[in-house]
């Protein structure tokens, strides 16, 4: 039984590897089995892919929010504290909630799993059920951890999935081949229920197709079903949207980038799925002010952060750096963790970057620093473990031409966030 919050998020954040030894998702459902299936009491939106997500989960949350329901999500990782993975209406989860549903999870562990504990976020899960269930919201948003088939959150059966990007990550868990993780994405779609898909790959989009068919569920996929037209830059973006019978004209997007606008259009289908009385007033109104933090988050004039935790993020990343700051020097500050494809993303960085600069997070599976600067050629490296004093240091330099992006993982991004916004503030004052 925990008696405080610290010590009740200190136990389960050492929960990283399970050690319950049943088949994929058996714990899970033996304990929601236990606390009498909460999940099956709440009507769900299921978000996988390898890009775009939480982005996508995030424009989804703001038009049903403007459409007036009680939304709940549940997202990783979190910034600064674990309660902001689980919220209502943007409203954390509190400490006492989070701490009542986690002795509730612990004494069901105890008496029906032999002490065989799960991971962290199969409980985080449960926790999340639990609230959303006891808080009677209309619709709650659930964005997977890793893949989708085994993943923890494919317990649900969600009245609309999404499946944004597909590209190679968590490789030796999910497969080497883009069709072995579309595969695994996949495992989200339900029978008789629609999928939303931005995957561009054909060999991925096949796997995807053949899944739908097979689950005789509808499949909706961006640039077929989905369309969109007329692109305008600026602040906010403007783009026009085409789906199933539905024309909507310039509708203004405050995130940046190309690729928002494709997370921006598969949440209008997906909200359309979910409820078609949605009015293109309302997506406007909440568009227009949908941001997410740690993805191209201007945190002052020069200092800008993303969470471009691999090759198709960087990507994306390059992309709006140079439709949004075309004359910028840019000066990158990576930290990652082993298990991504650095060599694409650090190569992509190179060949804009005015600097590269390496640095570490203090995580198990993070990539050294001395490691992922080996990957780099070019001619203005620099390497420092200490990510602060880095940042620090980098930011005393900056000339007025350029921009300093810190980007990698998005547990590098959670990890540095806070501290960057209080130095941020103390720069700018």
């Amino acid at each position: 039984m925990f008696h405080s919050i610290d010590e009740c998020t200190e136990f389960i954040f050492n929960l990283r590897a399970s050690t319950y030894k049943g088949e994929p998702l058996e714990a899970m459902r033996k304990i929601l089995f236990e606390l009498d299936n909460p999940h099956e009491r709440v009507k769900f939106i299921h978000f996988a892919g390898s890009n775009g997500k939480g982005s996508t989960l995030n424009a989804t949350r703001e038009i049903l929010l403007q459409h007036g329901l009680r939304v709940g999500a549940f997202i990783s990782p979190h910034l600064e504290r674990v309660n902001e993975r689980i919220t209502i209406n943007h409203d954390q989860i509190t400490d006492e909630q989070f701490l009542s549903y986690s002795n509730q999870v612990m004494d069901v562990i105890q008496r029906k799993l032999d002490s065989q504990y799960p991971s962290f976020f199969e409980i985080m899960t449960v926790i999340a059920c639990l609230h959303f269930a006891n808080e009677q919201i209309d619709v709650a948003l659930m964005e997977t951890g890793i893949g989708g088939r085994i993943d923890s959150t494919n317990v649900i059966i969600p009245e609309v999935s999404v499946i944004t990007t597909i590209s190679l990550e968590h490789t030796e868990i999910l497969g080497n081949t883009i069709e072995k993780i579309a595969y695994e994405k996949a495992g989200i779609i339900k029978r008789g229920k629609p999928v939303v898909v931005g995957v561009k790959q054909p060999e991925a989009s096949e796997v995807i197709k053949l899944k739908a068919v097979e689950c005789e569920s509808d499949a909706f996929f961006l640039n077929e079903e989905i369309e969109i037209g007329n692109i305008e830059k600026g602040f906010p973006q403007h783009f026009d949207f085409s789906f199933e019978g539905y024309q909507f004209k310039s509708i203004p997007l405050a995130m940046q980038g190309e690729h928002q606008v494709n997370n921006a259009a598969l949440a209008i289908a997906a909200t359309l799925l979910f409820d078609k009385s949605i009015k293109e007033t309302t997506i406007h109104e909440a568009l227009q002010k949908a941001k997410w933090e740690g993805r191209f988050e201007r945190l002052s004039e020069q200092i800008i952060i993303d969470g471009a935790h691999n090759s198709e993020g960087t990507s994306a990343l390059i992309r709006t750096l140079q439709q949004v700051f075309p004359t910028k020097k840019y000066k990158f500050v990576y930290a990652a963790l082993q298990d991504k494809d650095h060599d694409v993303s650090i190569q992509m960085m190179d060949e804009i970057a005015a600097t590269m600069c390496f640095t570490q997070i203090d995580l198990p599976r993070a990539a050294k620093a001395v490691d992922l600067a080996s990957k780099s050629n070019h001619p203005n490296i620099h390497i420092n473990e200490n990510w602060q004093q880095l940042i620090e240091d980098e930011r005393q330099s900056l000339k007025t031409d350029e921009l300093l992006i810190i980007t990698g993982s998005l547990y590098f991004i959670a990890d540095v966030r806070k501290k960057l916004v209080e130095k941020v503030e103390a720069y700018d004052s």
